[in-house]
């Protein structure tokens, strides 16, 4: 006969509570393997753990079900067992809405359904991997299931965390809140399965939720066999779908969920959640050692925790030590900063030798090639940000070194110069992809952008070519300058080399020996007729110094839409030539800055860089045209002759105001003159 027993309820059934052997027990109500928390997933029953006394076992003696076995000994329940590590992206995975860091835009909209009694049938959350959507499927289900700690209350975005109901969840063994990996179960039997259960009400939650996570794997007819329950489910139940391709969900389940998108979160807020986290676990990470963690999070909270982790466990700082950059460095595999910085100013300077050496540098010490051009590439990406807004070197995070040599190192480059070197290392990274020889290709790559960096721009090589006159053509041989006569040529000259190819003279890039020219005739020597053809036709060259001549060459030239645009819709934030920010109004077009600028380097010859700002600006060229005639306006009907023609004339108003010189004046009244003269004689 067994002992005496206490009873638990589940749902409207009494069940003893009783121990089995292997390390499984059954309390209260549910069927749950003893473990960690969260390693039990939706078992057939459920319910909360509860004590049992010392005494209560199936068959009698307690040594019987030990040892072997590997049953828990009952009579040793007060000793705590050591618990198994838990990672940090576990350990800190968010159980509340204010937890949930990055995402206020979804928290505040979902706060307020549930204040208001607004709650969709179906959710869907998207975003990339490691931004909290399946952490917020489960708040949601603990926010709409949660009773309170009395067990009376009602939905809330603040769940209590200590009923029944918000442990279950959290401990992902609650019965109505069943979760299904689409990714393992793709076919319409499983969904069929599911749907089987909906009409059921939920045995002891307020609400029987769904959460299926990734949901773009199911298959076609997985997805037409749910569109009819999800349409038109019953009030107890609850969709939450989780996906990352949002695209590869058809429309038709889209239309029926509410959609809320997890933005990826930015670098600051990383740094600060998981220096939160450092301190925590009584780590301490080095300010740029975080930066580079929380940039290669990119964006993923996840992410960035599973690398904090790994940079704790990678340099042993449990003790007091600190993680520094250097260490981070060589966990990612990232090749030392100050040497890319090196790498890149070699490059630019045109120095192959040093920069070969440097690479070299880095490949011993095993930087991976691919890893190296990818650093060059994000250098030459944030070199062209502060070279168009400085103040972006004050954010948060950026290092001493990026500051203060970025800016030193953006000030001696152009913005060609910068975009070239962009789709030169773009291109050279797929090369290095898919060559085996990467170290060699990516030599290859630098002895390119060394040899071209300092290159002209293909709008100034022509501009150069066409204002050259074609009477100093020569048909001498080439020769071999002397050293003097090759200091002796003008910086930037324009030459042609026996290929034909188009070099300049003078700079960095130039590797080549060039043929001698003859100099340059004085431009006084040169007829007329032949200064007249060689010079740039009207409307082209450099000669654009403010935003009205930019706005006029465009009605010169006959483009109407884009003019009407520039003058109706467009306000200047600041000009200078070769470069132009605006404020576009929601009425221009969306390619309004590529057109004006592929526009104005065809027609000028420059290369106009134009970019679009959410800075207010100047008032729109209509604007500060209709603000001088309402002016001009004023100021005539404000005139005593014009007030005197306007009481003398009742209803008159004035219609348009025309201003004339002086001299102007005086001829008009002349020859209205000399007209009533001919009409009296006549």
């Amino acid at each position: 006969m067994l002992p005496q027993t206490r009873l638990a309820s589940w749902g409207r059934v009494k069940f003893p509570d009783i121990i089995m052997l292997g390390g499984w027990r059954w309390t209260s109500s549910s069927l749950t393997r003893s473990g960690p928390e969260g390693s039990s997933r939706n078992e057939s029953f459920s319910g909360h753990l509860s004590s049992l006394p010392p005494d209560f076992l199936i068959g009698g003696d307690q040594e019987q079900h030990t040892g072997q076995t590997g049953a828990h000994n009952v009579a040793s329940d007060d000793t705590p067992s050591p618990q198994p590590y838990r990672v940090l992206a576990r350990k800190y995975r968010p159980r509340t809405f204010a937890e949930l860091i990055g995402q206020d835009a979804m928290v505040r909209t979902l706060t307020n359904a549930i204040h208001a009694d607004r709650l969709p049938h179906a959710f869907i959350l998207t975003g990339v991997r490691g931004v909290g959507k399946t952490s917020t499927a489960r708040i949601i289900a603990r926010a709409l299931n949660c009773v309170g700690e009395d067990g009376n209350g009602g939905p809330t975005p603040q769940s209590c965390g200590v009923c029944a109901h918000c442990l279950a969840i959290t401990e992902d063994r609650h019965v109505d809140v069943i979760e299904m990996d689409a990714a393992s179960r793709t076919g319409v039997n499983d969904i069929r399965e599911l749907i089987d259960g909906v009409r059921y009400r939920p045995v002891d939650a307020r609400f029987k939720i769904y959460i299926i996570d990734e949901v773009h794997m199911l298959s076609s007819s997985a997805f037409n066999a749910l569109l009819k329950t999800l349409e038109e489910p019953p009030e107890h139940v609850k969709f939450i779908f989780a996906t990352t391709e949002t695209r590869k969900v058809p429309v038709t389940v889209l239309s029926r969920c509410q959609r809320f998108d997890l933005r990826r979160v930015d670098a600051e807020t990383l740094i600060a959640h998981f220096n939160m986290v450092a301190e925590q676990e009584s780590a301490k990470v080095a300010e740029c050692a975080m930066a580079l963690i929380a940039r290669a999070a990119d964006g993923s909270v996840r992410d960035g925790l599973s690398l904090l982790d790994q940079a704790i466990a990678h340099t042993g700082t449990t003790d007091g030590g600190e993680v520094s950059e250097d260490a981070v460095r060589e966990m990612l595999g990232l090749a030392d900063g100050g040497l890319i910085y090196d790498l890149f100013a070699a490059a630019m300077q045109g120095t192959v030798d040093e920069a070969l050496k440097i690479f070299n540098q880095l490949y011993d010490a095993g930087a991976d090639p691919v890893i190296v051009l990818q650093d060059l590439l994000q250098l030459t990406h944030w070199l062209t940000r502060i070279k168009l807004s400085p103040s972006a070197a004050e954010g948060q995070g950026i290092s001493q070194m990026d500051r203060e040599r970025g800016l030193s190192l953006a000030e001696s480059l152009s913005v060609p110069t910068l975009g070239r070197t962009w789709q030169l290392l773009l291109k050279g990274l797929g090369e290095v992809q898919s060559l085996p020889s990467t170290a060699q290709a990516a030599e290859m790559v630098l002895i390119r952008l060394a040899y071209m960096a300092d290159l002209p721009s293909p709008a100034d090589l022509v501009r150069t070519l066409k204002d050259t006159p074609t009477n100093t053509a020569t048909t001498a041989p080439a020769t071999t300058p002397s050293p003097s006569s090759t200091a002796a040529t003008p910086p930037q000259q324009a030459s042609v080399s026996d290929d034909g190819g188009a070099r300049m003279a003078g700079g960095m890039g130039s590797r080549d020996v060039l043929p001698q020219q003859e100099p340059m005739p004085d431009p006084e020597s040169v007829p007329v007729q032949e200064t007249q053809q060689a010079s740039v036709p009207e409307g082209q060259g450099s000669g654009i110094q403010n935003f009205e001549q930019l706005v006029v060459m465009f009605e010169e030239r006959r483009e109407a839409i884009l003019h009407a645009t520039l003058v109706n819709h467009v306000h200047l934030v600041r000009f200078e030539p070769g470069h132009v920010v605006l404020r576009a109004e929601p009425e221009a077009p969306s390619d309004l800055a590529t057109m004006v600028s592929k526009h104005l380097s065809e027609w000028t010859g420059d290369q106009w860089l134009v970019s679009l700002s959410e800075e207010v600006g100047a008032p729109t060229i209509r604007q500060q045209l209709d603000a001088k005639e309402a002016e001009r306006r004023g100021r005539a009907t404000s005139h005593p002759l014009v007030q005197a023609a306007l009481e003398a004339f009742p209803g008159a108003t004035v219609e348009a105001v025309t201003e004339r010189a002086p001299e102007e004046f005086i001829d008009s009244v002349e020859d209205d003159d000399d007209t009533e003269t001919e009409k009296a004689d006549s």
